[in-house]
């Protein structure tokens, strides 16, 4: 075998020797790190853990002067666990390779951070392991604490009166007059969805129903765009887009899902809001819901003007 091939087999450690620079650097490794997790894009992986194993490889500058054996000084190995932990709790992910490089990404926020291999595996998806190795560096510039920081938004629920509303278009007005990212919820049309007496694939069902008049919503207003995935969502609170939510991806990939079921769409609006740590929640047309720990408002459209 060759030293090529050999070495792409070899655990992150021996690789990031065969590239080492001029420059010497430390290196902190994790080895043979074991977690339970829900992961895949097939179906068949839905609804079940798997093992998957972590090794992991951070390259850090050396330390100048004595150590004094304070932790302080040093990046902690619980720094490269809690990155994992961190990504694994953030969504349900159906990739690999976006698992990978979220860790990485994570670990090189870290200042001592120069460069880091990340290799995950699926353990249980054959006769061996299955995975993916990445190589992530810093590009020189220091990192940026906030990359994983999201604006907190306003979110607003809109019941199928105020959609349908020929005051809509104001009301969007308003709420785009005041500063911060707007998110808009709905509900599902007035029309009953298709009934299977399954109650995963009739949860399935309820949420695209809501999502059909997030599109009924953004035929309403072209301002209105409607996004699904939380990459999505990050980018549009930032560039000032009016997101309408569509809900199926972000529930379905939910680490810790909601318990309310998308018949009661408020009470699953209310649970995006806090998944997402709006500022506050206001419901045109709709009741508020219970115990939502998010600030609430709640606007009575005058049945006469819906």
């Amino acid at each position: 075998m060759n030293s090529d091939i050999r070495l792409a087999f070899a655990h992150p450690t021996e690789r990031a020797e065969a590239t080492a620079e001029d420059r010497p650097l430390d290196r902190i490794s994790l080895r043979d790190h074991l977690v339970d997790v829900e992961i895949g894009a097939f179906q068949a992986e839905r609804g079940r853990t798997q093992r998957i194993r972590f090794n992991v490889v951070v390259e850090v500058q050396p330390l100048t002067g004595p150590i004094d054996d304070d932790v302080d000084r040093i990046l902690s190995y619980d720094r490269v666990t809690e990155a994992i932990a961190a990504e694994l709790s953030e969504e349900r992910l159906n990739l690999l390779e976006t698992l990978a490089e979220r860790v990485a990404e994570r670990i090189l926020l870290e200042p001592q951070a120069v460069r880091v291999f990340v290799r995950v595996e699926k353990l249980d998806r054959g006769p061996g392991a299955l995975g993916v190795e990445i190589v992530r560096a810093q590009d020189g510039h220091a990192p940026d604490a906030t990359a994983f920081e999201r604006p907190h938004p306003r979110l607003v629920y809109l019941s199928n009166g105020a959609i349908a509303s020929e005051h809509l278009s104001g009301w969007i007005d308003q709420l785009t007059a005041t500063s911060g990212p707007l998110i808009l919820c709905v509900g599902a049309p007035e029309v009953e969805a298709p009934q299977t007496g399954h109650r995963m694939t009739q949860r399935r069902i309820d949420l695209l129903s809501i999502e059909q008049n997030a599109w009924v919503l953004a035929a309403r207003d072209p301002r209105c765009v409607v996004v699904s995935t939380r990459t999505e969502l990050d980018w549009a609170m930032k560039n000032g887009q009016i997101s309408v939510w569509a809900p199926s991806k972000i529930v379905l990939d939910a680490v810790d899902g909601p318990s309310a079921q998308p018949g009661d769409a408020v009470a699953l609006a209310a649970w995006f809001a806090r998944t997402f740590e709006a500022e506050e929640m206001l419901v045109i047309g709709g009741e508020l819901p219970i115990n939502p720990d998010v600030p609430l408002r709640q606007c009575r459209i005058d049945r006469e003007l819906l």
